[in-house]
């Protein structure tokens, strides 16, 4: 009996069980049902969306970049039309009986047969890039800002009155307390920046020494990193020569009281332009030479200051007695010491002279140091202090109390003789495209009257044309835009300017050198690059002709920085290392590749990187897998600065541009910087 009970069980628990699997495997099914329901219920709109746009005409489907009018409509000839004229890559087209060009569409955006509109809400709801969205907000916000010109020109604002500017009324003195300096980041601003005679005067107790850790001296201090550091910088800096970028740093003044590498207290002087800094001078308490090319205004570089490492042998007692017993009159010498102690404060000026800034310290002259090519006083619109010191007043004094606005007049030459000539409907060796800035009218002047002067340009062997972007300033817009009419040598990229997308003005100028010209070899370079054209044409003509190239200052397995202000996240470059690519100053590509890389870019499948150099190098690498691409080194496409006998000189400000043009007029290829 018991045996019978204990089976009679065994059978009702296992049909339970059976009916509890099933039971919970029913409830999972309608489970996933309802999900599947709910899932498509939401893509079932983008989806008929999308069916919508894909079956519409083609006109309607081929809208790059869609704007809503008064009326709430789409539309695309408002921006696009207007901005026709001077937008990239128009093919040429062949003139009607009239000699009238024909009318030409708007450029497409080749997003295929999905509207903008469409496109953008998928950028939105996919996972696309940071560059991709920079990209599509950069478009966005220059069809506004090309619809903001028109309206701004509708306004009948006069023009002359932009360009010219008014003339400014500043004072002849300035000061400020240390209070009101903090509360202006350290910064003072010197309205009519400076002039021959004025000076500036801070008075400032230096802090004291503090710990900081330096981890390169790890390996040779077994483990002792930490060094006693005080310090600070005094600058003059061109807070109106530039827009959106750092400003440059006409006089860097920075004492180092603890010393650096060389154990002792120093001064160091220098200057720096857009992030190049030049050859530093250094004051270590020996005087400098008495030569007169090493003076300033007659004053020494640098004075002299005790030093606890140097024995004067003169000052020993056995010349001192013999000196008087002789009846030698001895000229009384005073040495000084070092001008900067932690914790006492101090009185510094720094006046204005005719050959360079002098710096007396206490009363007494300290160093001195010469101007250089491409900085100008008038340019000295600030004064920035950092570092370890408490300001407690400035005071400046004999400042210009006028000179011409900061506008583009003082630099834009409207001269006939500046113009550039047609594109050549011949063949031509090489198509320059330089990348610039909206408000770099001074740089393009200088090109203008420079380096694209060479004959090989006048003569239409070479064509060159600047590049540029929008600005969110609607005025200076409205400048470029008269520019580019008066010169005819500007090609306007409708996108909002910014350094993550330069990359787009590169495509931009493969496009152009492929469909509007007919180049051997296209150019890419930047407007503070000095170009020497003969030079160039000469060692692209050592090259055999109909072979793949790619020229240029090359760099070999250079690994991304990870931290600091140039830092490149794994998501944006997942690679341990670069592939080979020329420094984005100035290199060389055939033609064929230009036209590989359009091609790759009109079916979306060129990969976008934010160092357009490095994206160049990338496209050239995949093209060299199906074709041989030679690529040509050379130390003479100069990456930082200039050297003797120069391909390309970058760095250079537009005064060392006419200093490198003079010295190539007088046969000589010598640099302008110190």
């Amino acid at each position: 009996m018991l045996i019978r009970f204990v089976i009679r069980m065994m059978k009702r628990l296992k049909n339970e069980a059976s009916s509890v699997r099933r039971f919970k495997l029913s409830y999972i099914l309608l489970g996933l049902a309802a999900f599947y329901l709910i899932l498509i219920c939401v893509k079932f709109p983008e989806f008929l969306e999308s069916a919508t746009a894909l079956s519409g005409d083609a006109a309607a489907a081929d809208v790059a970049l869609d704007v809503e009018d008064d009326g709430g409509e789409s539309s695309t000839s408002g921006f696009h039309n207007n901005l026709n004229q001077y937008a990239l890559v128009t093919p040429r087209e062949e003139e009607n009986e009239n000699g009238v060009l024909p009318h030409k569409k708007p450029r497409k955006l080749h997003y295929g047969r999905i509207t903008a509109a469409i496109m953008k809400r998928q950028n939105m709801e996919r996972n696309l890039s940071v560059l991709d969205r920079m990209a599509d907000e950069a478009w966005t916000l220059g069809s506004k800002a090309w619809e903001e010109l028109d309206k701004y020109e509708e306004k009948g604002i006069e023009m002359n009155s932009i360009l010219e500017g008014k003339p400014e009324s500043c004072p002849s003195w300035v000061s400020t307390s240390g209070a009101q300096l903090a509360k202006t980041d350290q910064l003072m601003f010197l309205p009519c920046g400076l002039a021959a005679g004025s000076s500036i005067t801070l008075i400032g107790t230096p802090h004291y020494a503090h710990h900081e850790y330096v981890p390169q001296l790890s390996k040779t201090r077994a483990g002792d990193a930490l060094v006693l550091v005080s310090q600070f910088m005094i600058e003059l800096q061109g807070l109106k020569s530039v827009v959106g970028e750092d400003p440059p740093k006409i006089l860097h003044l920075n004492p180092r009281i603890r010393g650096d590498w060389s154990h002792r207290p120093v001064i160091e002087h220098n200057t720096c332009y857009r992030m190049q800094w030049g050859t530093a001078q250094r004051c270590d308490g020996l005087p400098s030479k008495y030569d007169d090319d090493m003076l300033v205004d007659g004053y020494l570089r640098c004075d002299k200051w005790m030093r606890n490492d140097i024995v004067d042998t003169r000052e020993s007692k056995i010349f001192s007695w013999f000196d008087r017993f002789i009846g030698r009159a001895k000229k009384p010498e005073v040495t000084w010491p070092f001008p900067f102690v932690e914790g006492r404060m101090f009185i510094l000026t720094i006046r204005a002279g005719i050959d360079g800034y002098h710096i007396n310290v206490g009363g007494r002259h300290v160093t001195s140091f010469p101007y250089r090519t491409g900085f100008t006083l008038e340019d000295a619109t600030g004064l920035a202090i950092r570092g370890d010191v408490d300001i407690h007043s400035v005071y400046a004094t004999s400042l210009p109390t006028s000179h011409p606005s900061f506008s583009p007049q003082r630099v834009l030459d409207f001269s006939e003789k500046w113009k550039s000539l047609p594109l050549p409907q011949n063949r031509i060796q090489i198509f320059i495209g330089v990348l610039s800035a909206t408000n770099h009218f001074a740089e393009r002047m200088a090109i203008r009257k420079t380096w694209m002067q060479a004959s090989a340009i006048k003569t239409s062997d070479i064509a060159v044309r600047f590049f540029v972007a929008l600005n969110p300033r609607k005025e200076l817009n409205a400048i470029l835009k008269k520019e580019a009419d008066y010169f005819g040598d500007i090609v306007i990229v409708p996108f909002i300017d910014r350094y993550e997308l330069v990359v787009l003005k590169t495509i931009a100028i493969c496009e152009y050198g492929v469909q509007n010209v007919t180049a051997t070899y296209i150019m890419k370079c930047d407007d503070d690059n000095f170009v020497r054209i003969d030079a160039v044409l000469r060692e692209i003509q050592r090259v055999p002709p109909r072979r793949s190239l790619y020229m240029g200052n090359l760099n070999l397995l250079h690994r991304p920085l990870r931290t600091g202000k140039w830092a490149v996240s794994f998501e944006e470059w997942p690679e341990d290392v670069y592939p080979p690519y020329a420094n984005g100053p100035g290199y060389i590509i055939s033609s064929d590749i230009a036209k590989h890389i359009i091609s790759q870019y009109r079916n979306r499948s060129l990969r976008l990187f934010k160092m357009e150099d490095v994206s160049m190098g990338m496209w050239v690498e995949k093209y060299n897998s199906s074709a041989p691409v030679q690529y040509s080194h050379n130390w003479k496409f100069c990456q930082y600065g200039c050297m003797e006998d120069y391909f390309t000189a970058h760095y250079q400000s537009p005064r060392q541009m006419f200093c490198l043009w003079n010295n190539l007029l007088k046969g000589k290829a010598h640099c302008c910087n110190f």
